[in-house]
């Protein structure tokens, strides 16, 4: 984990700076969190906090939950990771078993905090392991059917195509990050769900 460290520091101090209390509603994740740089006003009015770092894992983002999340005194979380994950050769069951870690600390620290995951995304530099990616989806979603307050955000169904490929309009050219258009898709998809804000 030591690889995270600088950039984790970074926002252990922003989180440190923040008004208090704050309220709001924190995206924590890898980078397609991070890089949601219109976050503030994508979801104008509403109080939200970007605490992302890049290239994490679902992992990693259990590792730092005490040191991110808690401090950050949310009002709901809305998390995104487990790509990663998948990405490094990590098994669905591993990536499960990372979730459960996550959701464990959250009902330690956080027990009545409203939770959103975003679902794993169908990107084209990734597609290759899409069955890998359907059944972590799969295994987290039956999770949180078993969690009061818990919600599974589907941003997998409307990235595909008419032919059920990934959206490559939805994408930068590396195929994996989104593009402002992918931003704007998660935006409506997250704007559908109750609890968030």
């Amino acid at each position: 984990m030591i690889w995270y460290e600088e950039e984790v520091r970074q926002l252990e101090k922003k989180i440190h700076n923040l008004p208090q209390p704050a309220e709001n509603t924190v995206f924590y994740g890898s980078s397609s969190i991070r890089l949601w740089t219109t976050l503030e006003q994508d979801f104008s009015g509403k109080p939200v906090l970007n605490i992302g770092f890049g290239g994490s894992t679902l992992a990693a983002c259990s590792w730092f939950f005490e040191r991110l999340v808690v401090p950050a005194q949310p009002r709901s979380l809305v998390f995104y990771a487990g790509d990663n994950d998948l990405g490094d050769g990590r098994h669905a069951e591993e990536v499960y078993l990372f979730f459960c870690a996550l959701v464990a600390k959250m009902q330690l620290y956080l027990p009545q905090m409203p939770f959103s995951y975003v679902a794993i995304k169908p990107s084209p530099a990734r597609w290759h392991i899409v069955d890998r990616i359907r059944f972590t989806n799969h295994l987290i979603r039956q999770k949180i059917e078993e969690l009061p307050g818990y919600q599974f955000v589907d941003v997998f169904t409307p990235m595909l195509d008419l032919g059920g490929k990934p959206r490559r309009d939805l994408f930068e050219h590396d195929g994996l990050h989104l593009s402002r258009k992918g931003y704007t898709l998660w935006q409506e998809v997250l704007l559908q769900h109750t609890g968030i804000f």
